[in-house]
């Protein structure tokens, strides 16, 4: 087998590269951040956090500087950045490797559209990890990881990179059901877009009990128009989606948000990825990339998604500096998908 391919060498890339680098896989990491590249080239990958830090001697490209062809490669850039790197990528893809995706996002369907359905393979993640520095990464919390065909096969290839994937995370799994599990992670992502218009962590947002009949309502838009495409979402690391349903109690989403910030309170990072680009990158987030499918498929088989786009609407004014970081956009978040409830 040819070296792996780890197209996007940060948080999630960088991560998971790395432990397979110590575990003796040969990996070619690809960054599009010069300095980065620079870094790993020189001195190595290091990994820093509370489970474990290490370093990792490692062989780091530009993308213009690739050559050769990988029957394995792992796509770790931010979703928006999908579509360039999967075309980039593709002169490089053995005519029978695959590409797995370990992104945010629906971004299998864009890759499947560029390099082939029978050439992509799906993967949710959950752990988290943050990009510190050149040639620095952060892992701060262990999470799910599970890896399936798009048409649920159970296959020797998926089975095969499970087995790779578990030299990082021993729980990692095969599933028969990976879009039910890319839908679970949009609600769940929704809810983290949500705490990201504050400067609250993660487990003082959706731990906080106004809010949560907005979070309600967001993870149940995502919730709605998955059972509505016959995607059955699923949940993970306290993230329930029965819990959001139409007719869900009370008592049930308040357990999940509650399981939600237990299991976010293990880890040692704090923020999501989207409040680090909002607050402290400064650079566009996910967003359009992560939720706008939630909005686009709920139009087209009718379900309303005024809270979701009501969320897009200020993360952009977020990112053009138009609006604060601050606790109070929850509120006005709510306020705004009321006035946009249809017949509103």
């Amino acid at each position: 087998m040819s070296p792996i391919l780890v197209w996007g060498a940060g948080a999630i890339g960088g991560t998971l590269g790395a432990y397979l680098v110590r575990a003796g896989v040969e990996v070619v990491f690809v960054d599009r951040d010069v300095d980065h590249v620079d870094a790993i080239n020189r001195s190595g990958l290091r990994i820093e956090g509370p489970i474990e830090s290490f370093s990792v001697r490692a062989s780091a490209r530009l993308p213009q500087d690739v050559d050769g062809v990988y029957d394995i490669v792992l796509l770790c850039v931010k979703a928006h950045h999908t579509e360039g790197a999967a075309r980039a990528l593709a002169p490089h893809l053995a005519s029978g490797g695959y590409v797995a995706s370990l992104q945010n996002g629906l971004n299998e369907l864009v890759i499947a559209d560029i390099v082939g359905r029978e050439r992509t393979l799906g993967c949710f993640i959950n752990f988290g990890a943050d990009y510190l520095s050149p040639g620095v990464v952060h892992f701060g919390g262990r999470g799910a990881f599970v890896l399936g065909e798009l048409d649920g096969a159970r296959t020797p290839r998926v089975g095969a990179l499970c087995e790779l994937a578990r030299r990082f995370e021993p729980n990692a799994i095969v599933t028969d059901n990976i879009m039910g599990y890319l839908w679970g992670k949009l609600g769940y992502g929704a809810l983290l877009f949500a705490t990201a218009l504050t400067n609250d962590s993660i487990c003082d947002a959706l731990d906080a009990k106004p809010p949560r009949a907005m979070y309600r309502r967001l993870a149940h838009e995502a919730v709605a128009v998955a059972e509505a495409l016959r995607v059955k979402p699923l949940g993970f690391n306290g993230y329930d989606p029965e819990a959001f349903a139409t007719g869900a109690s009370d008592a049930a989403a308040d357990a999940s948000f509650d399981a939600m910030v237990a299991h976010n309170a293990k880890s040692a990072k704090t923020h999501s990825g989207i409040w680090r680009d909002l607050a402290v990158r400064r650079r566009p987030t996910e967003v359009d990339a992560q939720l706008g499918p939630i909005v686009s498929f709920g139009a087209r088989v009718g379900v309303p998604t005024p809270t979701t786009r009501e969320l897009i609407a200020m993360i952009h004014e977020i990112e053009s500096g138009a609006r604060p970081l601050q606790t109070g956009n929850l509120a006005e978040l709510e306020r705004r998908a009321a006035a946009a409830e249809p017949g509103a």
